[in-house]
């Protein structure tokens, strides 16, 4: 439970002093479990992380656990990496113990390790003995505080985590969402094929209803496929943005221009030797339909209630009889 409590709150404030490295103290720790004011619970944590952040080899540091993010793109990497050259590593990531001697996980800041890799030397980590569900929630909640990870990222890394196993209450944990904000994201994701969001990228600023109206064309168009071709034509340097929207353009057009017009058949009007309307045929692919207006011609009508099957049988024998389908 402990660990669940430090791993919800840790990030809520940034560390005042990253120059100390010394271990946390027991009496903190105890202070931050106990319940209490949220001012002096954040004041206890935001204590507990400036005395715990450590210089730590970045090749000590496997980078696994789940994907939250779909790129980790160069360029912003290149820029936070001079940033942080230029101005230090602000901010700490957050580590666990391996199983092996000396060396540690990934639980957040894979952005900033990507960075001081670039660069060279030791980057500056929590490191936290936590287990999988709270270093899970500890990921999640940092990349939402910091990064605004978008609602196609939240729905791929919601997805991973459930086939993983994880409780519904981590998950929701995790991403700050309610059972039904979680079910909303499972079931956008599940409607849209293997390998689009792969080519769109995480697409900022494209939400849940235009994720569900694009994967609301999947059973009208070969989304991927599609997704490549227009891909293929923009800049590279195209952002995602600007790709979900020409590819969601392109498809919508796809398949307005598929859709076969609706069959409305071919009516003539059917009159006698006096010009009198008799009745009408309508014509189509797949019906012939003679109607016959009562109030037109009403003793006919009536007649043809009573008759219609014989005459129809009739003419069934008469074409039969000159296609020689009866022989």
């Amino acid at each position: 439970m402990g660990a669940s409590l430090m791993a919800r709150n840790i990030f809520n404030q940034p560390p005042k002093d990253e120059k100390e490295s010394a271990a946390p103290s027991p009496t903190l720790q105890k202070a931050a479990k106990l319940p209490g004011s949220i001012g002096g619970l954040r004041d206890s944590l935001r204590e507990i992380t400036a005395n715990s952040i450590r210089d730590i080899e970045p090749d000590q540091i496997d980078m696994d656990g789940l994907r939250d993010r779909l790129v980790l793109e160069d360029t912003s990497i290149d820029e936070l990496a001079e940033s942080i050259r230029k101005h230090g590593q602000q901010v700490p990531i957050m580590v666990r113990p391996s199983g092996q001697p000396d060396r540690y996980r990934v639980i957040y800041g894979r952005r900033r390790l990507a960075a001081i890799r670039k660069i060279g030397g030791p980057v500056k980590a929590i490191v936290r003995t936590l287990d999988d569900d709270a270093s899970l929630i500890a990921q999640g909640q940092e990349n939402n505080l910091r990064l605004d990870p978008s609602f196609i990222e939240k729905s791929m890394f919601i997805k991973e985590m459930q086939e993983l196993g994880y409780k519904p209450g981590v998950i929701q944990d995790a991403l700050g969402l309610t059972r039904q904000g979680v079910s909303n994201h499972r079931v956008v994701i599940d409607q849209l094929p293997d390998g689009l969001v792969q080519l769109i990228g995480p697409a900022h600023g494209i939400g849940r209803r235009q994720w569900g109206d694009l994967a609301a064309l999947s059973d009208k168009v070969d989304l991927v496929n599609s997704a490549k071709e227009v891909i293929a034509a923009l800049p590279d340097d195209t952002p995602s943005p600007e790709r979900f929207q020409a590819v969601y353009s392109a498809c919508s057009h796809k398949a307005r221009a598929d859709k076969k017009p609706a069959n409305r058949g071919v009516t003539s009007v059917v009159k006698n030797e006096s010009g009198d309307t008799v009745g009408t045929l309508t014509v189509d692919q797949k019906a012939i339909a003679i109607k016959i207006a009562k109030k037109d011609n009403p003793e006919f009508g009536q007649w043809l209630e009573e008759h219609a099957e014989a005459a129809l049988l009739q003419l069934f024998d008469t074409w039969r009889n000159e296609s020689g389908s009866g022989s």
